[in-house]
């Protein structure tokens, strides 16, 4: 985070953020926050007649994605709208601008939650477990008619064995188990973007989940495997395996396991390149990692679920 300028958002951008949480509220300040590839996000502070408020505007800025999902602001808008029935803390839909006739870029303004993010904690169960518990209690809100569903970003009849791998082996036996059948799974509202980065906390307790612009309805595995992954490349193996059994727990009969997801999970964020530290994990404090380390970790879980797979 830090401090920046209006200047970095368009006027219009502002002014119709301002009108939208009240005419005549005054601008005090901008703070640039730490986003993902989505979207460009920053923090207002705004004087208002209730006093000092702080909202956040996320505009849209990634034209490919754009191209694919013009309506990535109404469909933020409405996750939004669905996560305030869950259990966990999100962000509250203050406005939106699906076309960005208004504001230049398809924007979403909602409410600030209080917290940060924490990737590097000193209680590894406890932060693991609060992770969970935060995830089981997303999933407890049923799918119902949410227009939104799941697929896979990468097509797994299309897997392939990476060159940058150390265990070539191993990820033919993944390949044959994601070109095979996939399994049945109870539908429920689900994320699909969970992962310690999109998770705030305060006092050591979660308080609140944000980035809500990928949620759907689709199978509890994909937001576990999806958390699991980025746990596996920022702490290893045994912190996925930690959160799995905390999920598990948290979840209860809801859920039912199955490896597929997680291979599902990991094959979807890989490409032919070597994998690297994303930007985002360094600017929130995870500055060890290297594309090393990564590589050795993705493959070190890799054969943790092929053995699961496996029934080992």
């Amino acid at each position: 985070m830090h401090e920046t300028n209006e200047r970095e958002i368009p006027e219009r951008a502002i002014k119709w953020a301002l009108d939208a949480v009240d005419p005549d509220a005054v601008l005090l300040s901008v703070r640039r926050l730490q986003g993902g590839i989505s979207a460009v996000v920053h923090s207002l502070s705004l004087r208002t007649k209730r006093g000092v408020r702080q909202v956040v505007l996320r505009q849209f800025h990634n034209e490919e994605w754009l191209r694919q999902e013009p309506d990535l602001a109404r469909h933020e808008a409405e996750s939004l709208r669905r996560a305030a029935l869950t259990e966990v803390l999100s962000p509250r839909v203050i406005a939106f601008d699906e076309t960005g006739q208004s504001c230049g870029r398809p924007a979403v303004l909602v409410t600030q939650l209080e917290g940060s993010v924490v990737l590097r904690p000193d209680d590894m169960e406890a932060w693991v477990h609060g992770l969970a518990e935060a995830l089981a209690r997303i999933h407890a809100e049923p799918a119902g008619d949410f227009p939104w569903r799941y697929n896979s970003y990468n097509d797994p009849a299309a897997a392939q064995v990476p060159k940058w791998t150390r265990c070539p082996d191993i990820w033919r036996e993944a390949v044959g188990i994601l070109r095979g059948p996939r399994p049945q799974a109870r539908i429920c509202f689900i994320h699909r973007d969970y992962h310690p980065a999109n998770v705030l906390w305060a006092g050591g307790q979660v308080s609140g989940v944000v980035d809500w612009v990928n949620a759907c309805q689709g199978p509890a595995g994909i937001d576990v495997g999806h958390c699991r992954v980025n746990l596996a490349q920022l702490h290893g193996v045994e912190a996925a395996d930690l959160f799995l059994d905390a999920y598990r727990t948290c979840a209860g009969s809801s859920f039912s396991y199955d490896p597929y997801w997680d291979l599902l999970s990991l094959a979807d964020m890989l490409t032919e390149e070597p994998p690297s530290v994303y930007a985002g994990w360094t600017a929130l404090g995870a500055a060890d990692l290297t594309s090393g380390l990564l590589i050795e970790r993705i493959d070190d879980y890799l054969v943790s679920l092929v053995a699961r797979a496996n029934g080992a």
